[in-house]
């Protein structure tokens, strides 16, 4: 039990126990199903953010354009298959387009901050700073920024359909949002990327030592153009997954939630200085935070409150990596 519980996961899952059983004594409605049912769709959007930032801090970057490229992918696919733009007629297919339309933009747009990571040597803050700003300020002089109500018929029909039905006691239909499965289908794919294959061990490995990896063979050009390509691609999906779930396309959505994001994968305890993070650590963060935003309320803890928690776990989530750092190496030492 007590080595258990020196693994940073198993301390973030008690935490989420706890966490839901005091809300779940203050309000029963929260274990209901309805609840748990919009808990893992308010999951599916920061989720799969997620997966995208916990690659990059194992690498040692950081990546604070993805919500930036997601509304830019969002916002110009919406146009396109509305008719607004490339396209002289409405797009009446599946979401499927949509999702690959905003995919490859999505991945054109990680590159470009590849290029300038990877052959530039600059730092990925800054870069990421800057192309997060140059991304949103070109859709909003050139694309446009009237929210799009009108959205493509197969973004509705996606947003409606469930994986599981349920009637509560008062005759209530609920169901569970078909959207979770993106979100398990890139959870399994980081999760095998990250534990079973070469390019997982060699991102470990940049963010581990950049130059013990060079050493090691592994090409850390190629490895950054992937990371941060597929950043992009996540970013683009959760775009039209964002807009299908509220059924408009808002190009003022989703920037400014970076923070959020990054505090629930460093909550899983993913280091901010990379070399060290899990799927499973990530997961856990984010549940963990969405329980606490779609919470607060239920325990009559005003919204303005969500901002000096999230503050406060990362300070607290960082430090904690620190010192057990500082403790390997002075173990090692002895």
């Amino acid at each position: 039990m007590k080595k258990l519980f020196h693994k940073h996961e198993a301390v973030v899952a008690l935490i989420l126990v706890v966490f839901a059983l005091i809300i779940g004594l203050v309000n029963p409605a929260f274990f209901t199903l309805e609840n748990l049912f919009d808990l893992l769709k308010s999951s599916v959007v920061m989720g799969i953010f997620a997966i995208g930032v916990l690659i990059v801090l194992i690498s040692g970057g950081i990546d604070i354009s993805f919500t930036a490229i997601a509304a830019f992918c969002m916002y110009v696919t919406g146009q396109i298959l509305k008719g607004s733009l490339l396209l002289t007629t409405p797009y009446e297919g599946t979401v499927f387009a949509g999702f690959v339309i905003a995919g490859l933009m999505g991945l054109v747009l990680g590159l470009l901050n590849a290029i300038f990571i990877s052959y530039f040597k600059l730092p990925t803050l800054i870069v990421t700073l800057g192309t997060a700003n140059a991304f949103r300020g070109f859709m909003l002089a050139f694309i446009g920024t009237r929210i799009i109500t009108n959205l493509p018929r197969g973004w509705i029909q996606f947003s409606r359909l469930s994986l599981f039905q349920a009637t509560t006691a008062d005759g209530t239909h609920i169901g569970l949002s078909a959207a979770v499965i993106l979100l398990l289908i890139f959870l399994a794919i980081a999760w095998l990327l990250l534990n079973y294959s070469m390019l997982g061990r060699g991102i470990y490995a940049i963010g581990g030592d950049r130059i013990a990896a060079e050493r090691a063979g592994f090409n850390i050009n190629r490895i950054q153009f992937f990371i941060y390509g597929f950043v992009g691609f996540l970013s683009g999906i959760v775009g039209v997954t964002h807009a299908s779930l509220i059924r408009n396309a808002n190009p003022f959505d989703l920037v400014g939630s970076e923070l959020t994001v990054i505090a629930a994968v460093v909550l899983g305890g993913t280091s901010i200085t990379g070399g060290r993070g899990s799927v499973l650590g990530t997961v856990l963060g984010v549940f963990l935070l969405v329980i606490m935003n779609n919470s607060l309320i239920l325990l009559g803890i005003p919204s303005y409150w969500q901002k000096v928690v999230v503050g406060l776990i990362i300070i607290i989530s960082t430090g904690s990596t620190a010192y057990q750092h500082k403790k390997k190496r002075e173990a090692l030492a002895s």
